[in-house]
């Protein structure tokens, strides 16, 4: 990350809006941005397969699941934050992950500047390549500012995307959901 160009863009874009960058309460502001921006795109830093790659053997045949999970991050259309929680399932073929490692494989993703769409792609993508389940189904739900803040301006309203990869019988996909409830 370029500290150094992250700086020099803050101060351009407080003249941009008319706001003197030398006042007392912006004056910091450029390196607080620097820092701000190593934590929120930490994900470009990481890689979901080091997560991944600690796995246990398991005789399970049934679905696992992780609900709930947490997470920000921001839109690339227009880097303001959208936010929600991960709902992750899979079907283990004789090997299963920390549960851990599951929310630390969205926050991979979620560090990004990205779309909700593939970031839920990504999500399903890294577990079925690393754990090669059966099945894995990846279901996000999110809020976003860009559309509350901005635009349309629908503060509270939902998207929610998902994507499966692998074999997942009728029967699994109803188990999903039953035990997303």
């Amino acid at each position: 990350m370029d500290e150094k160009k992250i700086k020099e863009a803050t101060r351009l874009f407080l003249e941009g809006i008319g706001e003197d960058p030398s006042r007392e309460g912006l004056v910091d502001t450029p390196d607080r941005i620097a820092r701000m921006c190593k934590e929120i795109f930490a994900g470009y830093e990481c890689d979901a397969k080091v997560h991944l790659s600690k796995v246990f053997h398991t005789d399970l045949s049934g679905m696992i699941l992780e609900k709930d999970i947490p997470f920000h991050s921001l839109c690339e259309h227009h880097l303001l934050p959208f936010f929600g929680k991960v709902t992750i399932g899979y079907l283990p073929d004789q090997k299963v992950v920390g549960l851990s490692k599951l929310a630390r494989t969205v926050e991979v993703y979620a560090r990004r500047a990205q779309i909700q769409e593939q970031m839920t792609d990504q999500i399903a993508t890294a577990i079925y390549e690393e754990l090669e389940p059966k099945g894995v189904i990846v279901m996000v739900e999110a809020e976003h500012m860009c559309m509350a803040m901005r635009g349309i301006k629908k503060i509270g309203a939902l998207t929610t995307t998902m994507a499966q990869k692998g074999d997942l019988s009728e029967k699994d996909l109803a188990n999903f959901f039953e035990m997303r409830k």
